[in-house]
């Protein structure tokens, strides 16, 4: 009797023990709809099966609101592009070291470049002429810095009217946009 007690126990155990381990692999491998048989008891096991659901229906919240967010975001990243894309003015978005991140075609035609390649590269090391104003306008969030800068593109003498201005990001610096006319 002693005996068929203690594997009946040991199945009591192990069972519910056994059920979450499979379904943290379920987890692991990225199912966030598994849920394991909530046991009514009121001891460590039940307790811990109510907090594995709560868990897994928790994670499977945050996953579908950031899916929703990243869409939001590629949706609003595509709706900036089209407009930066129909203005008439070379318009170039920087980050707070002033590296390239969202030319249009425009500034890249009146600068000579394939701005698009050089994304992540520094605006000044790209084109030097530009390195001061941007400088002074990440340095300066909020005000806009205007400049007539003199440049040369395929051999010919240029003069554009250059605006740049930042804001403060949330990292402590500032990112910024250029403007050319």
């Amino acid at each position: 009797v002693a005996v068929w007690v203690g594997v009946a126990l040991a199945q009591r155990l192990a069972r519910p023990v056994s059920e979450l381990v499979e379904a943290a692999e379920r987890v692991r491998a990225g199912d966030l709809t598994v849920r394991v048989q909530d046991a009514s008891d009121a001891d460590e096991l039940g307790t811990l099966s109510r907090a594995f659901n709560r868990m897994t229906n928790q994670l499977g919240t945050q996953r579908t609101e950031l899916i929703d967010a990243n869409r939001q975001l590629d949706e609003r990243r595509r709706f900036t592009e089209a407009v930066l894309s129909g203005v008439a003015a070379g318009v170039i978005g920087v980050d707070r070291e002033g590296r390239l991140n969202l030319p249009n075609r425009m500034a890249s035609d009146l600068l000579g470049l394939d701005l698009e390649r050089r994304i992540g590269q520094s605006l000044g090391d790209v084109v030097p002429e530009l390195a001061e104003i941007v400088t002074k306008a990440l340095t300066r969030p909020g005000e806009l810095v205007e400049s007539h800068v003199p440049i040369v593109i395929d051999s010919q003498a240029r003069t554009l009217l250059v605006r740049a201005a930042s804001e403060a990001d949330d990292g402590g610096g500032s990112r910024g946009v250029v403007t050319l006319t």
